[in-house]
C-alpha cells in the first residue's frame, strides 16, 4: 500500500540575492508523523515553513499539501492546512470569542458547526477563562494558545506549526504536546523547535538544517546517541545540547 504522505517537498530551493536561505530541501511528513525541525537561528526554520504553506514561492522545487501541489491547486491545499506561524498576527483589540468566531468563518465551518469546533479548541487549550478578553490583554502564553486554537478550529489535515511552545510554562508545554501527539493520529504534522525535550517528547523524525541545507535526519533517539555523523551535524548537536543545558 503506498504511504499517505499530508506534506511533500520536493527539491525546494530559495534565496535572497547571494543568500541561499533554503537548498535542495527535500522532506515527507506521512498521516499519523510529526516531523521536527532543528537549528540555530538563521538555519532556515521558518523560511522552510512559509515556503511549506506558500506564503513565499520556491525559486524551484514543488510542494504537495494533502496531495495538492501548493503553487497550482492554492486553495484547495490551504484548506487542509493549519499554520501557526513565529510571532503569529493577532486582532489584539479583538476579544478572543469573537475571533474564533471570525477565524471559523474565514475558514468556512458551517455557521452550524462553528460553536462545537470553538469549543473543542477552547477546551483542548484551557482558553475558556479568557474568552471575553481583548487579545492585546493576555499573556504571551495565553496568545500563542490563541494562535494555535485558529490554526485547529477547521480540524485540518496538516499542521505546520513554527515554535508551537514558544512562551509557555512547563505545564501548559507539557500539555500541548500531549494533545500534539494526541491529534497527530489524524494529521501530518510538521514543527520547527529550539528545545531538544520537544524533540524526544514529540517527534517521530527529526532534521537538522544548517545554513539552509539538511545535514542529519533520523529519529529523536539517533540524534540523542550521537548519530549525525558528517562535521556539521555533530557540531550543531553539540551546539544545541550546551545551548539547551
Amino acid at each position: 500500500m503506498a504511504q499517505d504522505f499530508l506534506i511533500e517537498l520536493n527539491k525546494v530551493s530559495k534565496s535572497y540575492g547571494s543568500l541561499c536561505a533554503v537548498s535542495g530541501l527535500d522532506l515527507r511528513v506521512a498521516r499519523g508523523e510529526i516531523v521536527g525541525i532543528l537549528g540555530p537561528n538563521g538555519a532556515g526554520k521558518s523560511t522552510a515553513m512559509r515556503l511549506a504553506v506558500g506564503y513565499i514561492a520556491s525559486d524551484s522545487g514543488s510542494i504537495r499539501l494533502a496531495g495538492r501541489d501548493i503553487s497550482r491547486e492554492a486553495l484547495q491545499a490551504r484548506r487542509e492546512l493549519g499554520y501557526l506561524p513565529e510571532g503569529m498576527p493577532l486582532w489584539g483589540a479583538m476579544r478572543v470569542l469573537p475571533f474564533l468566531h471570525s477565524i471559523a468563518a474565514l475558514r468556512g465551518v458551517k455557521r452550524e458547526q462553528r460553536s462545537a469546533a470553538i469549543a473543542k479548541v477552547v477546551e483542548d487549550l484551557s482558553l475558556g477563562e479568557v474568552l471575553q478578553r481583548p487579545i492585546d490583554l493576555l499573556s504571551k502564553g495565553y496568545r500563542r494558545r490563541v494562535g494555535l486554537a485558529q490554526a485547529l478550529l477547521h480540524d485540518p489535515s496538516v499542521l505546520i506549526l513554527d515554535e508551537p511552545t514558544d512562551g509557555l510554562d512547563p505545564n501548559q508545554k507539557h500539555s500541548l504536546r500531549a494533545m500534539i501527539r494526541a491529534i497527530s493520529v489524524r494529521k501530518g504534522i510538521l514543527l520547527s523547535t529550539h528545545a531538544l525535550d520537544e524533540v524526544d517528547s514529540l517527534c517521530d523524525r527529526v532534521l537538522i538544517l544548517h545554513h539552509g541545507c539538511v545535514v542529519w535526519m533520523g529519529s529523536p533517539r539517533e540524534l540523542a546517541t550521537g548519530a549525525p555523523k558528517t562535521g556539521a551535524g555533530t557540531a550543531l548537536e553539540r551546539a544545541f545540547r550546551a545551548k539547551t543545558a
